[in-house]
């Protein structure tokens, strides 16, 4: 019984590293849809949130199941919980995505994004990249040094950020208001998803150490 147990947690890591590489190529895609206007990628990153979505679910069902079925405490528990909670950011990084396809899509044929912006989104979208590949390592190796590391790249994403919004605000701005508010909500969806590994990173980092990141931080 008990093996069947820890072959049940190993499947349930596996899906969130499954998961988490799912979120990896939708964000890839989803950048160059929207720096390309390319409406085929953007409805592909779109259609297949619901794989994200699906695996969501059913980790979430498959944990809850152990729990009720094993009533498992100590580490077992903990890693458990922390799935669940793992799970629930992971799949919003897919929404988040999403998001930026849907942008692509309904400003397509036009590019969404205007050409003196190009590179600072890029940029955004490259950090968003490395952050989530990094996290999928991290679920996989249970790193705390990396975990802890990952709080740097959520910097540079966080400096990006603020150079977009001083673009925006400055007086040369000649896009008008609605793009200004796409450029917002882009920003803020790249920004967003690196908040969300980063709560990946410290739940791995509870997970294995029992204490949280942010009280040596």
């Amino acid at each position: 019984m008990r093996d069947a147990f820890h072959d049940d947690l190993d499947a349930i890591g596996l899906s969130l590293v499954e998961m988490s590489e799912l979120v990896s190529k939708a964000m890839l895609r989803a950048t160059k849809a929207i720096l390309e206007a390319d409406l085929a990628l953007a409805e592909e990153v779109i259609s297949e949130d619901e794989r994200i979505d699906q695996l969501h679910h059913d980790l979430d069902a498959r944990t809850l199941n152990l729990m009720a079925r094993q009533q498992p405490v100590a580490g077992d528990l903990r890693t458990l919980v922390t799935s669940i909670r793992m799970s629930s950011d992971l799949e919003r990084m897919g929404d988040l995505a999403h998001h930026i396809a849907k942008l692509a899509r309904m400003r397509y044929p036009a590019c969404a994004v205007p050409p003196e912006l190009v590179f600072i989104i890029q940029e955004m979208g490259d950090v968003a990249q490395k952050i989530i590949n990094k996290t999928t390592g991290i679920i996989t190796s249970r790193d705390t040094l990396a975990a802890i590391e990952l709080e740097k790249d959520d910097d540079d994403m966080d400096k990006l950020h603020r150079k977009l919004f001083e673009i925006l605000l400055d007086d040369n701005w000649s896009h008008g208001i609605e793009t200004a508010i796409d450029m917002t909500l882009l920003g803020r969806y790249y920004e967003r998803c690196a908040d969300h590994a980063v709560s990946v990173a410290r739940r791995v980092y509870f997970l294995v150490t029992g204490t949280y990141a942010s009280d040596i931080l």
